[in-house]
Protein backbone atom coordinates (compact mmCIF):
# COMPACT_ATOMS: atom_id res chain seq x y z
CA UNK A 1 0.00 0.00 0.00
CA UNK A 2 2.83 2.37 0.80
CA UNK A 3 4.23 1.87 -2.73
CA UNK A 4 0.86 2.75 -4.27
CA UNK A 5 0.54 5.76 -2.00
CA UNK A 6 3.89 7.09 -3.19
CA UNK A 7 3.01 6.37 -6.82
CA UNK A 8 -0.41 8.03 -6.55
CA UNK A 9 1.05 11.16 -4.98
CA UNK A 10 3.74 11.30 -7.67
CA UNK A 11 1.05 10.90 -10.35
CA UNK A 12 -0.89 13.81 -8.86
CA UNK A 13 2.23 15.98 -8.83
CA UNK A 14 3.07 15.11 -12.43
CA UNK A 15 -0.48 15.79 -13.64
CA UNK A 16 -1.27 19.07 -11.87
CA UNK A 17 -1.67 20.91 -15.16
CA UNK A 18 -4.02 18.24 -16.52
CA UNK A 19 -6.06 18.38 -13.33
CA UNK A 20 -6.33 22.15 -13.63
CA UNK A 21 -7.38 21.94 -17.27
CA UNK A 22 -10.16 19.53 -16.35
CA UNK A 23 -11.39 21.95 -13.72
CA UNK A 24 -11.36 24.78 -16.23
CA UNK A 25 -13.47 22.66 -18.61
CA UNK A 26 -16.38 22.30 -16.24
CA UNK A 27 -16.05 25.88 -15.03
CA UNK A 28 -16.81 27.11 -18.55
CA UNK A 29 -20.28 25.53 -18.34
CA UNK A 30 -22.78 28.09 -16.93
CA UNK A 31 -24.80 25.57 -14.92
CA UNK A 32 -26.98 28.07 -13.04
CA UNK A 33 -29.82 25.97 -11.64
CA UNK A 34 -32.06 28.92 -10.79
CA UNK A 35 -32.06 30.17 -14.41
CA UNK A 36 -34.64 28.46 -16.68
CA UNK A 37 -32.59 29.53 -19.71
CA UNK A 38 -29.73 27.26 -18.58
CA UNK A 39 -31.45 23.88 -18.96
CA UNK A 40 -29.10 22.81 -21.77
CA UNK A 41 -26.06 23.93 -19.75
CA UNK A 42 -27.28 21.98 -16.73
CA UNK A 43 -27.49 18.85 -18.88
CA UNK A 44 -24.01 19.54 -20.27
CA UNK A 45 -22.56 19.81 -16.76
CA UNK A 46 -24.20 16.55 -15.68
CA UNK A 47 -22.88 14.78 -18.77
CA UNK A 48 -19.40 16.18 -18.15
CA UNK A 49 -19.37 14.66 -14.65
CA UNK A 50 -20.66 11.34 -16.01
CA UNK A 51 -17.95 11.27 -18.68
CA UNK A 52 -15.29 11.83 -16.02
CA UNK A 53 -16.64 8.91 -13.98
CA UNK A 54 -16.65 6.66 -17.04
CA UNK A 55 -13.05 7.63 -17.80
CA UNK A 56 -12.11 6.36 -14.33
CA UNK A 57 -13.70 3.00 -15.07
CA UNK A 58 -16.68 3.58 -12.81
CA UNK A 59 -19.56 1.16 -13.31
CA UNK A 60 -23.31 1.79 -13.75
CA UNK A 61 -22.72 5.45 -14.59
CA UNK A 62 -26.14 6.95 -15.23
CA UNK A 63 -28.01 10.25 -15.29
CA UNK A 64 -31.16 9.77 -13.23
CA UNK A 65 -33.87 12.24 -14.24
CA UNK A 66 -35.73 14.22 -11.58
CA UNK A 67 -38.56 16.74 -11.89
CA UNK A 68 -35.90 19.33 -12.71
CA UNK A 69 -32.22 18.42 -13.21
CA UNK A 70 -30.53 14.99 -13.40
CA UNK A 71 -28.58 13.28 -10.65
CA UNK A 72 -25.33 11.62 -11.73
CA UNK A 73 -24.60 8.19 -10.27
CA UNK A 74 -21.66 5.83 -10.63
CA UNK A 75 -19.94 3.14 -8.56
CA UNK A 76 -16.77 1.09 -8.12
CA UNK A 77 -17.03 -2.26 -6.37
CA UNK A 78 -13.97 -4.26 -5.39
CA UNK A 79 -14.95 -6.31 -2.34
CA UNK A 80 -17.80 -6.69 0.13
CA UNK A 81 -15.14 -6.80 2.82
CA UNK A 82 -14.02 -3.25 2.08
CA UNK A 83 -15.78 -0.07 3.22
CA UNK A 84 -18.14 1.70 0.83
CA UNK A 85 -17.89 5.49 0.55
CA UNK A 86 -20.73 7.53 -0.97
CA UNK A 87 -19.28 10.74 -2.46
CA UNK A 88 -21.71 13.65 -2.65
CA UNK A 89 -21.42 16.78 -4.75
CA UNK A 90 -23.39 19.27 -6.84
CA UNK A 91 -22.63 20.58 -10.31
CA UNK A 92 -24.94 23.60 -10.21
CA UNK A 93 -23.76 27.11 -9.33
CA UNK A 94 -25.16 30.42 -8.16
CA UNK A 95 -26.11 33.27 -10.51
CA UNK A 96 -23.31 35.74 -11.30
CA UNK A 97 -25.07 39.05 -10.68
CA UNK A 98 -23.90 41.78 -10.42
CA UNK A 99 -21.81 41.01 -13.49
CA UNK A 100 -20.14 44.44 -13.54
CA UNK A 101 -18.29 43.65 -10.30
CA UNK A 102 -16.43 40.72 -11.84
CA UNK A 103 -12.81 41.47 -12.82
CA UNK A 104 -12.94 38.66 -15.40
CA UNK A 105 -15.77 36.78 -17.06
CA UNK A 106 -17.39 34.38 -14.53
CA UNK A 107 -17.41 31.41 -16.93
CA UNK A 108 -14.00 32.07 -18.46
CA UNK A 109 -11.64 30.78 -15.74
CA UNK A 110 -8.87 33.27 -15.05
CA UNK A 111 -5.71 32.50 -13.07
CA UNK A 112 -4.41 35.47 -11.10
CA UNK A 113 -1.59 34.81 -8.69
CA UNK A 114 -2.22 31.54 -6.86
CA UNK A 115 -5.98 31.59 -7.42
CA UNK A 116 -8.38 30.55 -10.18
CA UNK A 117 -11.36 32.91 -10.58
CA UNK A 118 -14.68 31.62 -11.93
CA UNK A 119 -18.21 30.95 -10.75
CA UNK A 120 -18.25 27.51 -9.13
CA UNK A 121 -14.47 27.34 -8.72
CA UNK A 122 -14.81 26.83 -4.97
CA UNK A 123 -18.54 26.04 -4.60
CA UNK A 124 -18.31 23.30 -5.56
CA UNK A 125 -16.95 22.23 -8.91
CA UNK A 126 -13.41 22.53 -7.58
CA UNK A 127 -14.27 20.12 -4.78
CA UNK A 128 -15.88 17.59 -7.15
CA UNK A 129 -12.88 17.67 -9.47
CA UNK A 130 -10.54 17.24 -6.48
CA UNK A 131 -12.32 13.98 -5.57
CA UNK A 132 -12.34 12.80 -9.20
CA UNK A 133 -8.64 13.50 -9.66
CA UNK A 134 -7.63 11.92 -6.36
CA UNK A 135 -9.36 8.72 -7.45
CA UNK A 136 -7.81 9.01 -10.90
CA UNK A 137 -4.36 9.07 -9.30
CA UNK A 138 -5.17 5.91 -7.36
CA UNK A 139 -6.83 4.10 -10.29
CA UNK A 140 -3.85 4.84 -12.56
CA UNK A 141 -1.31 3.54 -10.04
CA UNK A 142 -2.68 0.16 -9.02
CA UNK A 143 -6.45 0.45 -8.75
CA UNK A 144 -8.91 1.75 -6.17
CA UNK A 145 -8.89 -0.63 -3.17
CA UNK A 146 -12.22 0.48 -1.62
CA UNK A 147 -15.82 0.62 -2.79
CA UNK A 148 -17.03 4.00 -4.01
CA UNK A 149 -20.40 5.38 -5.05
CA UNK A 150 -21.15 8.85 -6.43
CA UNK A 151 -24.24 11.03 -6.12
CA UNK A 152 -23.74 14.38 -7.86
CA UNK A 153 -26.88 16.53 -8.05
CA UNK A 154 -27.78 19.70 -9.92
CA UNK A 155 -30.16 21.41 -7.52
CA UNK A 156 -28.22 22.24 -4.36
CA UNK A 157 -28.24 25.96 -5.03
CA UNK A 158 -32.05 25.93 -5.22
CA UNK A 159 -32.57 23.88 -2.07
CA UNK A 160 -32.27 20.32 -3.45
CA UNK A 161 -36.06 19.94 -3.90
CA UNK A 162 -35.82 16.46 -5.45
CA UNK A 163 -32.87 14.99 -3.58
CA UNK A 164 -34.65 13.67 -0.48
CA UNK A 165 -37.16 11.72 -2.58
CA UNK A 166 -34.37 10.35 -4.80
CA UNK A 167 -32.39 9.08 -1.80
CA UNK A 168 -35.53 7.50 -0.30
CA UNK A 169 -36.40 5.78 -3.60
CA UNK A 170 -32.85 4.47 -4.11
CA UNK A 171 -31.85 3.36 -0.62
CA UNK A 172 -30.45 0.04 -1.81
CA UNK A 173 -28.49 1.65 -4.64
CA UNK A 174 -26.95 4.23 -2.27
CA UNK A 175 -26.24 1.85 0.62
CA UNK A 176 -22.83 2.68 2.10
CA UNK A 177 -20.80 2.80 5.31
CA UNK A 178 -20.53 6.59 5.32
CA UNK A 179 -20.62 9.57 3.00
CA UNK A 180 -17.85 11.93 1.95
CA UNK A 181 -19.15 15.46 1.41
CA UNK A 182 -16.50 18.00 0.36
CA UNK A 183 -19.07 20.84 0.20
CA UNK A 184 -17.60 22.57 3.24
CA UNK A 185 -14.35 24.46 3.67
CA UNK A 186 -11.29 25.27 5.72
CA UNK A 187 -10.77 27.97 8.32
CA UNK A 188 -7.61 29.10 6.55
CA UNK A 189 -5.05 27.82 4.07
CA UNK A 190 -2.94 26.46 6.92
CA UNK A 191 -5.88 25.20 8.97
CA UNK A 192 -7.25 21.89 7.61
CA UNK A 193 -10.73 21.29 8.99
CA UNK A 194 -13.42 18.66 9.47
CA UNK A 195 -17.00 19.77 10.06
CA UNK A 196 -18.91 17.41 12.36
CA UNK A 197 -22.10 19.33 13.12
CA UNK A 198 -24.49 21.58 11.24
CA UNK A 199 -27.33 23.73 12.46
CA UNK A 200 -30.85 23.12 11.25
CA UNK A 201 -33.42 25.68 10.19
CA UNK A 202 -36.95 26.79 10.94
CA UNK A 203 -38.10 29.66 8.71
CA UNK A 204 -41.38 31.54 9.12
CA UNK A 205 -43.34 34.47 7.76
CA UNK A 206 -45.26 36.39 10.42
CA UNK A 207 -48.00 38.80 9.32
CA UNK A 208 -49.81 41.20 11.65
CA UNK A 209 -53.09 42.83 10.54
CA UNK A 210 -54.87 45.88 11.95
CA UNK A 211 -57.27 48.20 10.09
CA UNK A 212 -58.93 47.12 6.85
CA UNK A 213 -56.88 49.69 4.89
CA UNK A 214 -54.04 52.12 5.51
CA UNK A 215 -55.28 54.98 7.69
CA UNK A 216 -54.43 58.69 8.01
CA UNK A 217 -52.17 58.88 11.07
CA UNK A 218 -53.40 62.33 11.94
CA UNK A 219 -57.04 61.25 12.09
CA UNK A 220 -56.66 57.75 13.55
CA UNK A 221 -53.28 57.86 15.30
CA UNK A 222 -53.74 56.85 18.94
CA UNK A 223 -57.09 55.17 18.24
CA UNK A 224 -55.91 51.90 16.64
CA UNK A 225 -52.91 49.71 17.38
CA UNK A 226 -50.43 50.20 14.56
CA UNK A 227 -49.61 46.73 13.13
CA UNK A 228 -45.99 47.76 12.52
CA UNK A 229 -45.68 48.80 16.17
CA UNK A 230 -47.33 45.58 17.29
CA UNK A 231 -44.96 43.48 15.17
CA UNK A 232 -41.94 45.37 16.53
CA UNK A 233 -43.17 44.77 20.09
CA UNK A 234 -43.59 41.04 19.42
CA UNK A 235 -40.12 40.78 17.87
CA UNK A 236 -38.53 42.73 20.73
CA UNK A 237 -39.97 40.23 23.18
CA UNK A 238 -38.45 37.22 21.43
CA UNK A 239 -35.13 37.69 23.30
CA UNK A 240 -34.43 38.35 26.96
CA UNK A 241 -31.64 40.45 28.48
CA UNK A 242 -29.27 37.48 28.34
CA UNK A 243 -29.72 37.13 24.58
CA UNK A 244 -31.77 33.96 24.99
CA UNK A 245 -34.81 33.18 22.84
CA UNK A 246 -38.03 33.45 24.85
CA UNK A 247 -40.23 30.99 22.96
CA UNK A 248 -41.66 28.58 25.58
CA UNK A 249 -39.55 25.40 25.80
CA UNK A 250 -37.13 26.56 23.09
CA UNK A 251 -34.06 25.19 24.93
CA UNK A 252 -35.68 22.06 26.41
CA UNK A 253 -34.10 19.63 23.92
CA UNK A 254 -30.90 21.55 23.08
CA UNK A 255 -27.92 19.18 23.26
CA UNK A 256 -25.40 20.73 25.62
CA UNK A 257 -21.74 21.18 24.75
CA UNK A 258 -19.39 18.97 26.76
CA UNK A 259 -16.26 20.42 28.37
CA UNK A 260 -14.13 18.44 25.92
CA UNK A 261 -16.05 19.81 22.93
CA UNK A 262 -15.80 23.38 24.19
CA UNK A 263 -12.05 22.91 24.62
CA UNK A 264 -11.79 21.60 21.03
CA UNK A 265 -13.75 24.59 19.76
CA UNK A 266 -11.49 26.93 21.72
CA UNK A 267 -8.56 25.67 19.57
CA UNK A 268 -10.13 27.27 16.52
CA UNK A 269 -8.40 30.48 15.42
CA UNK A 270 -11.69 32.38 15.52
CA UNK A 271 -11.39 34.99 18.24
CA UNK A 272 -13.67 37.91 19.04
CA UNK A 273 -11.39 40.08 16.91
CA UNK A 274 -11.97 37.74 13.95
CA UNK A 275 -15.73 38.29 14.14
CA UNK A 276 -15.34 42.03 14.60
CA UNK A 277 -13.08 42.24 11.56
CA UNK A 278 -15.29 40.00 9.42
CA UNK A 279 -18.55 41.79 10.23
CA UNK A 280 -17.51 45.41 10.73
CA UNK A 281 -19.78 45.78 13.77
CA UNK A 282 -18.63 47.98 16.70
CA UNK A 283 -19.29 45.20 19.25
CA UNK A 284 -20.51 41.61 19.38
CA UNK A 285 -23.84 40.55 20.83
CA UNK A 286 -25.50 37.19 21.43
CA UNK A 287 -26.24 34.73 24.17
CA UNK A 288 -24.36 35.38 27.40
CA UNK A 289 -22.06 32.67 28.70
CA UNK A 290 -20.85 31.40 25.33
CA UNK A 291 -17.87 32.32 23.17
CA UNK A 292 -18.41 33.84 19.71
CA UNK A 293 -17.61 30.58 17.93
CA UNK A 294 -20.02 28.69 20.19
CA UNK A 295 -22.72 31.28 19.59
CA UNK A 296 -22.18 31.17 15.82
CA UNK A 297 -22.17 27.41 15.39
CA UNK A 298 -23.38 25.45 18.42
CA UNK A 299 -26.21 27.51 19.93
CA UNK A 300 -29.70 28.12 18.53
CA UNK A 301 -30.71 31.54 17.28
CA UNK A 302 -33.70 33.62 16.23
CA UNK A 303 -33.20 36.36 13.63
CA UNK A 304 -35.36 38.72 11.61
CA UNK A 305 -34.42 38.32 7.95
CA UNK A 306 -36.76 40.91 6.54
CA UNK A 307 -39.36 43.53 7.53
CA UNK A 308 -42.05 45.20 5.43
CA UNK A 309 -44.86 47.57 6.30
CA UNK A 310 -46.48 50.82 5.29
CA UNK A 311 -44.88 53.49 3.11
CA UNK A 312 -41.22 52.85 2.24
CA UNK A 313 -40.73 55.13 -0.77
CA UNK A 314 -38.93 58.46 -1.05
CA UNK A 315 -40.37 61.36 0.91
CA UNK A 316 -43.09 61.04 3.53
CA UNK A 317 -46.58 59.65 3.73
CA UNK A 318 -48.29 59.72 7.12
CA UNK A 319 -50.16 56.45 7.31
CA UNK A 320 -50.95 53.79 9.83
CA UNK A 321 -50.34 50.63 7.75
CA UNK A 322 -53.02 48.00 7.44
CA UNK A 323 -50.49 45.21 7.93
CA UNK A 324 -46.87 44.42 8.73
CA UNK A 325 -44.74 41.39 7.86
CA UNK A 326 -41.50 39.86 9.11
CA UNK A 327 -39.44 36.96 7.81
CA UNK A 328 -38.03 35.17 10.86
CA UNK A 329 -35.56 32.29 10.87
CA UNK A 330 -34.22 30.15 13.66
CA UNK A 331 -30.99 28.22 13.40
CA UNK A 332 -31.48 24.99 15.34
CA UNK A 333 -29.02 22.66 17.03
CA UNK A 334 -29.24 18.98 18.00
CA UNK A 335 -31.83 17.82 19.21
CA UNK A 336 -34.35 20.52 18.30
CA UNK A 337 -37.26 19.64 16.02
CA UNK A 338 -38.50 22.28 13.51
CA UNK A 339 -42.08 21.12 14.00
CA UNK A 340 -41.80 21.53 17.76
CA UNK A 341 -40.26 24.97 17.28
CA UNK A 342 -43.28 25.89 15.15
CA UNK A 343 -45.54 24.87 18.03
CA UNK A 344 -43.42 26.94 20.45
CA UNK A 345 -43.69 29.97 18.16
CA UNK A 346 -47.48 29.62 18.04
CA UNK A 347 -47.58 29.34 21.83
CA UNK A 348 -45.54 32.54 22.15
CA UNK A 349 -47.82 34.44 19.77
CA UNK A 350 -50.99 33.19 21.43
CA UNK A 351 -49.67 34.40 24.77
CA UNK A 352 -48.04 37.68 23.71
CA UNK A 353 -49.98 39.06 20.73
CA UNK A 354 -52.39 41.86 21.73
CA UNK A 355 -56.10 41.25 21.12
CA UNK A 356 -56.51 44.39 19.00
CA UNK A 357 -54.56 42.90 16.08
CA UNK A 358 -54.83 39.69 14.05
CA UNK A 359 -51.81 37.59 13.06
CA UNK A 360 -50.89 34.71 10.74
CA UNK A 361 -47.79 32.51 10.94
CA UNK A 362 -46.68 30.58 7.84
CA UNK A 363 -43.98 27.91 7.73
CA UNK A 364 -41.56 28.61 4.88
CA UNK A 365 -38.84 25.96 5.42
CA UNK A 366 -37.51 23.59 8.02
CA UNK A 367 -34.79 21.02 8.59
CA UNK A 368 -33.18 19.31 11.53
CA UNK A 369 -29.62 19.89 12.70
CA UNK A 370 -27.07 17.12 12.32
CA UNK A 371 -24.13 15.92 14.36
CA UNK A 372 -21.69 13.13 13.47
CA UNK A 373 -19.28 10.99 15.44
CA UNK A 374 -15.75 12.36 15.63
CA UNK A 375 -14.17 8.93 16.06
CA UNK A 376 -15.70 6.85 13.26
CA UNK A 377 -13.49 4.95 10.83
CA UNK A 378 -14.14 7.50 8.09
CA UNK A 379 -13.33 10.48 10.28
CA UNK A 380 -10.18 8.87 11.66
CA UNK A 381 -9.02 8.08 8.12
CA UNK A 382 -9.60 11.70 7.14
CA UNK A 383 -7.83 13.08 10.21
CA UNK A 384 -4.73 11.11 9.22
CA UNK A 385 -5.12 12.17 5.59
CA UNK A 386 -5.26 15.88 6.41
CA UNK A 387 -2.35 15.54 8.79
CA UNK A 388 -0.30 13.80 6.08
CA UNK A 389 -1.06 16.55 3.55
CA UNK A 390 -0.71 19.56 5.86
CA UNK A 391 1.71 18.26 8.46
CA UNK A 392 -0.54 19.28 11.35
CA UNK A 393 -3.54 18.05 13.27
CA UNK A 394 -6.80 19.25 11.67
CA UNK A 395 -9.43 21.31 13.47
CA UNK A 396 -12.90 20.02 14.28
CA UNK A 397 -15.57 22.63 13.71
CA UNK A 398 -19.31 23.09 13.66
CA UNK A 399 -20.99 25.07 10.89
CA UNK A 400 -23.65 27.60 11.67
CA UNK A 401 -25.47 26.96 8.41
CA UNK A 402 -27.40 23.99 7.08
CA UNK A 403 -26.55 21.24 4.56
CA UNK A 404 -29.81 19.27 4.11
CA UNK A 405 -28.19 16.31 2.33
CA UNK A 406 -26.24 15.45 5.50
CA UNK A 407 -29.52 15.11 7.39
CA UNK A 408 -31.11 13.10 4.56
CA UNK A 409 -28.24 10.62 4.65
CA UNK A 410 -28.51 10.27 8.42
CA UNK A 411 -32.27 9.86 8.49
CA UNK A 412 -32.80 7.81 5.28
CA UNK A 413 -29.54 5.88 4.75
CA UNK A 414 -28.54 5.75 8.42
CA UNK A 415 -24.99 6.99 7.77
CA UNK A 416 -22.88 9.90 8.90
CA UNK A 417 -20.98 12.20 6.57
CA UNK A 418 -17.35 13.22 6.63
CA UNK A 419 -17.91 16.89 5.83
CA UNK A 420 -14.86 18.71 4.56
CA UNK A 421 -13.59 20.70 1.61
CA UNK A 422 -10.72 22.88 0.48
CA UNK A 423 -12.37 26.24 -0.02
CA UNK A 424 -11.25 29.24 2.03
CA UNK A 425 -13.27 31.93 3.85
CA UNK A 426 -12.29 34.59 1.32
CA UNK A 427 -13.30 32.56 -1.76
CA UNK A 428 -16.30 34.88 -2.38
CA UNK A 429 -18.86 32.09 -2.48
CA UNK A 430 -22.12 33.27 -4.08
CA UNK A 431 -20.48 36.65 -4.79
CA UNK A 432 -18.56 38.27 -7.67
CA UNK A 433 -14.98 37.10 -8.22
CA UNK A 434 -15.41 33.66 -6.70
CA UNK A 435 -12.03 31.96 -6.53
CA UNK A 436 -10.17 28.80 -5.62
CA UNK A 437 -6.74 28.91 -3.98
CA UNK A 438 -4.82 26.42 -6.10
CA UNK A 439 -2.01 25.45 -3.66
CA UNK A 440 -4.70 24.54 -1.12
CA UNK A 441 -6.65 22.65 -3.80
CA UNK A 442 -3.62 20.57 -4.78
CA UNK A 443 -3.00 19.74 -1.11
CA UNK A 444 -6.65 18.74 -0.90
CA UNK A 445 -6.22 16.27 -3.76
CA UNK A 446 -3.25 14.76 -1.92
CA UNK A 447 -5.32 14.54 1.27
CA UNK A 448 -8.06 12.67 -0.61
CA UNK A 449 -5.49 10.25 -2.01
CA UNK A 450 -4.30 9.51 1.53
CA UNK A 451 -7.92 9.21 2.70
CA UNK A 452 -9.02 6.54 0.22
CA UNK A 453 -5.82 4.55 0.76
CA UNK A 454 -6.11 4.90 4.54
CA UNK A 455 -9.55 3.24 4.38
CA UNK A 456 -8.05 0.15 2.79
CA UNK A 457 -5.41 -0.36 5.48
Amino acid sequence: MSDQRTSALEYAEANKEQFLNSLKEILTIPSISTDPARVVDMQRAAEWVASQLRSLGMQKVKLYPTKKYPIVYGEWNVSKGMPTVLIYGHYDVQPVDPLELWKSQPFDPSKRGDSLFARGASDMKGQIVAAIKAIEAIVKTGGLPVNVKWIIEGEEEIGSPNLEAFIAEHKALLACDFALNPDSGMIGMDAPSITYALRGLAYFELKVFGPATDLHSGIYGGVVHNPANALAELIAGMHDEQGRVTLPGFYDTVLSLSDEERAEMARLPLSERHYLDQTGVPALAGEKGFSPIEQASARPTLDVNGLLSGFTGLGSKTVIPAWAMAKISMRLVPDQDPKEVHRQFLEYLNAKAPKDIRWELSVMAGGRASISSRDSAGVLAFINALEAAWGKRPYFKREGGSVPVVTYMQEILGVDSVLTGFGLPDDNLHAPNEKLHLPTWYKGINALIHFFLNLAE
